[in-house]
């Protein structure tokens, strides 16, 4: 327990009651302070930051796709939107984060209020619906960093822009990607949010294929690509996913994006709105969706004898957490919501867990724990 589960938090959820996306905002844009390279006290900030949350162990490192991993644990999607904290994620003792989701057309995202804390469930209940600045400016800033060094990769979610038609899905994925491609170290299709109408309905195999196709036909760069998949899926989808995945060659599967079940909740009442979960559209992200994400991971690892890397998200609060995805297949895993509600240590707590499961169960490296259990 820290001075972040025992003051912070209790003080902004429960007795500010902070509103959940001005917290954020004002989070991000105090990260973007700090990844100001000419700022010499962010530089003692970040410094400082990177002493103590920060665990560097060989045990922990992986090549995949080309990248060097200096642990499995990253930041996942939605949390840094347009990139404006890029380099400042490796301080926070993550061992990659990824950006996104963007839009090709910049976007305003849904109307507010649209970001929900669900406490009794551990969960967060969000309808952002992609709101970003877009590719184009994504792309300016990231190109002003282009001489920096990322000590961890730096991966980038690509997102159908609400106002492009399905049947237009393809030209909009592809002319983001073209704007980053050079800027980004791997790449997500995400078309599993359900937080932009119809997108869903772009994981069927016809329609992923078109994305997929032109994508790989302009990857020049050789940059990996993963697709991120609902966990509303039916197994015969997910195993259709998986056929492309072969077929176009993808780096992997992420595994999972937010669910729209709302059954086994114990939050009645969300207090921005008054209503209960089961009445307000959106995605869950946190625990309830860490038994099903972990199906799909075994799943996906049964399905293909392990030869398509997956990134494990969902529900990942603790070393446990974090283990049980790994050893169900996952070669890398994110959070988002767990670290909302553990707070900053939370990532090095999972790294010590994750040492000493490996020294529990006699063995020299976390690639030796992907799909034990399967």
């Amino acid at each position: 327990m820290d001075i972040y589960q025992v003051a912070l938090r209790p003080l902004l959820f429960n007795v500010l009651k902070t509103d959940p996306e001005w917290l954020h905002q004002q989070t991000i844009r105090s990260l973007s302070w700090l990844s100001q390279t000419n700022n010499a006290p962010a530089g003692l900030v970040t410094q400082s930051l990177q002493q103590s949350l920060c665990l560097r162990d060989r045990r922990l490192e992986q090549n995949l796709f080309g990248l060097n991993f200096p642990n499995p644990l990253g930041l996942a999607a939605g949390f840094d939107k347009d990139g404006v904290a890029a380099k400042i994620w490796s301080n926070f003792g993550f061992g990659f984060a990824e950006l996104g989701t963007v839009t090709f057309h910049p976007q305003p995202g849904n109307p507010q209020p649209r970001l929900f804390r669900l406490p009794l469930d551990q969960a967060v209940l969000n309808r952002m619906g992609f709101n970003n600045s877009g590719a184009a400016a994504m792309a300016a800033r990231l190109a002003k960093q282009k001489d920096l060094t990322y000590t961890i990769p730096i991966g980038i979610n690509l997102g159908k822009s609400k106002v492009t038609p399905l049947e237009a899905a393809a030209e909009d994925y592809l002319n983001s990607f073209r704007l980053l491609k050079h800027l980004g170290d791997y790449f997500v299709v995400n078309v599993s949010s359900p937080n932009t109408p119809g997108l869903r309905s772009l994981q069927d195999a016809t329609m992923l294929s078109s994305i997929l196709d032109v994508l790989q036909k302009e990857n020049n760069t050789y940059k990996p690509i993963f697709v991120k998949i609902a966990p509303d899926l039916e197994w015969e989808a997910i195993a259709d996913i998986i056929r492309l995945a072969k077929t176009y060659q993808l780096a992997g599967i992420i595994a999972t994006n937010t669910t729209i079940r709302r059954d086994g909740l114990k939050t009645q009442v969300i207090d921005q709105t008054g209503k209960s979960p089961q009445d307000e559209v959106g995605g869950i992200s946190g625990a309830p969706l860490r038994d099903r994400s972990t199906e799909v991971i075994k799943f996906i690892w049964q399905q293909t004898q392990g030869q398509i890397p997956i990134i494990g998200v969902g529900g990942i609060f603790s070393p446990e957490d974090a283990w049980e995805k790994i050893t169900a297949g996952a070669s890398l895993i994110q959070v988002y919501t767990g670290w909302i509600y553990e707070g900053p240590m939370m990532v090095r707590r999972i790294l010590a867990g994750l040492l000493s499961k490996l020294e529990q169960n006699k063995l020299n490296s976390i690639t030796e724990a992907i799909g034990l259990e399967v």
